[in-house]
């Protein structure tokens, strides 16, 4: 069902984006706030570390979700705010990084790499951060007319990087105290990955037969075209 839900152009352009933009930063203003009161509980490194991970995460999701929404309800304008979404699962990746490179391990760079060789969910993480690289480096406009066509295939990372993120976050809480949140990130990939596959395979049943038989390879339409005509 297509419900064409649009925000009038002025007030989505002047106030709607800037307002998400501002919520998307309130997460850190909150860290801070709790690290200026002193009420961060015991281990305040491992509360930040954490919260910066799973906010990035919580973005990631949401850079999915804006596919759906549109496919749902044809609000095309939220295409417009995936890469600002993008940027800052990203913004907040790099922070969840920085934390565990600084405040958890102070640069020391051997026991770095021994966490990286040794502990799971540090390996998931790390490979995480490599597929989210160059899709941030490639969210702006100059990238995107130089790249083409390749641009929508490099893109699609963000489904592995997503599956890694999940996992580098199930691992985690499952080494400290298993929590719901893990599992509710996993059924809310699980859907929305679930959406695209149906869409897929219900554009797939679309696509008219003359366009399917083209993508077919030459002896498979050759031998078909010789069997009708057989009496």
């Amino acid at each position: 069902m297509n419900l064409r839900v649009n925000i009038r152009e002025p007030y989505f352009t002047k106030v709607f984006k800037p307002a998400v933009f501002v919520l998307a930063l309130l997460p850190l203003a909150l860290l801070g706030w709790g690290v200026w009161q002193d009420t961060l509980g015991a281990n305040p490194i491992e509360t930040i570390t954490r919260s910066l991970g799973e906010w990035g995460l919580r973005f990631l999701l949401l850079t999915l979700l804006i596919s759906t929404l549109r496919r749902a309800t044809g609000w095309g304008q939220g295409v417009r705010m995936r890469r600002m979404l993008g940027l800052f699962a990203f913004f907040y990746g790099t922070l969840h990084l920085l934390s565990y490179l600084w405040l958890d391990q102070f640069f020391d760079w051997a026991e770095i790499w021994h966490d990286i060789v040794k502990r799971p969910f540090i390996t998931m993480g790390m490979l995480a951060f490599v597929l989210m690289m160059p899709l941030a480096l490639t969210s702006f406009k100059a990238a995107i007319r130089k790249l083409g066509r390749q641009w929508q295939r490099l893109h699609t990372l963000i489904y592995p990087l997503t599956m890694l993120v999940v996992l580098h976050f199930w691992w985690l809480a499952d080494s400290k105290a298993r929590t719901v949140m893990p599992l509710v990130y996993i059924v809310l990939l699980a859907l929305l990955l679930g959406e695209r596959l149906f869409h897929w395979l219900r554009s797939l049943n679309k696509t008219p037969a003359s366009r399917r038989s083209r993508s077919l390879p030459a002896g498979y339409a050759a031998s078909r075209v010789i069997a009708q005509r057989r009496p």
